[in-house]
């Protein structure tokens, strides 16, 4: 029986100059006495064989090879553990190792463990332009993983300015096209697609939607509908009495100017002020553009004395376009005022 018997088992291994391209993984498991192993003038690319077993190896000759890193980590942490349990070296001379970026953890590794490499000053190192550096390995890969560092922090640096770029420019466009967005969106919602040409009679609900702060709704109900509806038989859309109950106040809203020759803005501080009486407005701008050709459906009332420098620049538009009226406030120039607005709708 010599099964516990060690006596027969290697200390050398030579396998030089044999045209080696790979080795089994547990080619040397059990050789519990190795020191030394000579795979010099083959053709390996790294190490893919087993040598944790190997605790008294003392030797590890791989020059001459087709080497450029050691990517298996199980091979670098056995390297570490023998190098902690006895005096061994690798061998890695006349192998171009890679200095580049993409290696900079394997050449950390190589660094932090320089005492295992034999002659590693003499380690030939490929940098990215090809070119090969014969001599200061260490030296050579030190600054290249401090290019490296530097490399990366460019790298994150240029990739936050065009993710802020690009946040800044989609930003830029949506808020441009906000207004057109959301029409799209809540038009869709509503589930309105056919066209409707302006000057088609009997195409719509209403002659007109009354857009109008909750604050002016006395002038509304006591002066609007009364000239309006009852006078001249115009039929208007106002949201405290047409809007459909438990639907989304947007989609309401959306409906109702695409259901209306024109949409009417009462001019007040308080309309100005509105979220809604805001979102109206732009809503009928879009419908302007995009469901009317260009044919303009807003028409602006002012109720109240507004400086110019209170309007957005598109309110000043439609009143250099002379699409708005003043409302005068006096019995003989409502006669007029009343008329005007009726042929302004129609």
């Amino acid at each position: 029986m010599i099964e516990n018997d060690t006596s027969y088992l290697l200390e050398s291994v030579d396998l030089s100059f044999n045209e080696i391209h790979d080795l089994k993984w547990s080619v040397f498991n059990n050789q519990l006495k190795l020191r030394i192993v000579n795979l010099s003038n083959n053709f390996l690319s790294d190490i893919a064989f087993d040598i944790s077993q190997l605790t008294k190896l003392e030797m590890l000759d791989l020059s001459n090879n087709n080497i450029t890193s050691i990517s298996n980590m199980q091979a670098k942490e056995a390297i570490t553990d023998i190098t902690m349990k006895s005096k061994f070296k690798v061998d890695l001379s006349n192998n171009i190792l890679q200095c580049i970026c993409k290696e900079k953890d394997f050449l950390s590794w190589m660094i932090k463990h320089a005492t295992v490499f034999h002659n590693i000053h003499r380690y030939k190192c490929k940098l990215d332009s090809g070119k090969v550096l014969n001599r200061n390995f260490v030296q050579n890969a030190e600054q290249i993983i401090k290019g490296c560092r530097d490399y990366t922090i460019l790298v994150i640096c240029i990739s936050l300015v065009l993710c802020l770029a690009i946040v800044t420019v989609v930003a830029g466009v949506l808020y441009r096209y906000r207004w057109k967005l959301r029409y799209m969106y809540y038009m869709t919602k509503s589930k309105y697609y056919r066209y409707r040409p302006l000057d088609t009679e009997g195409m719509y609900t209403y002659d007109a939607f009354i857009s109008y702060s909750d604050k002016e709704k006395d002038f509304i109900i006591k002066e609007c509908l009364p000239n309006l509806e009852v006078k001249r038989n115009l039929k208007l859309c106002i949201h405290q009495r047409d809007f459909i109950p438990g639907e989304d106040i947007t989609v309401n809203i959306t409906s109702a100017i695409h259901d209306s020759k024109k949409t009417i803005c009462i001019m007040t501080r308080s309309f100005l002020d509105s979220y809604y009486c805001n979102f109206e407005f732009n809503m009928a701008r879009m419908e302007n553009i995009y469901h009317r050709n260009g044919q303009n459906i807003l028409f602006l009332v002012f109720y109240e004395q507004i400086p110019a420098q209170d309007l957005s620049l598109v309110m000043l538009e439609l009143v250099q376009k002379q699409s708005y009226i003043e409302y005068p406030n006096d019995e003989q120039g409502n006669v007029v005022f009343w008329d005007k607005i009726r042929e302004a709708i129609e």
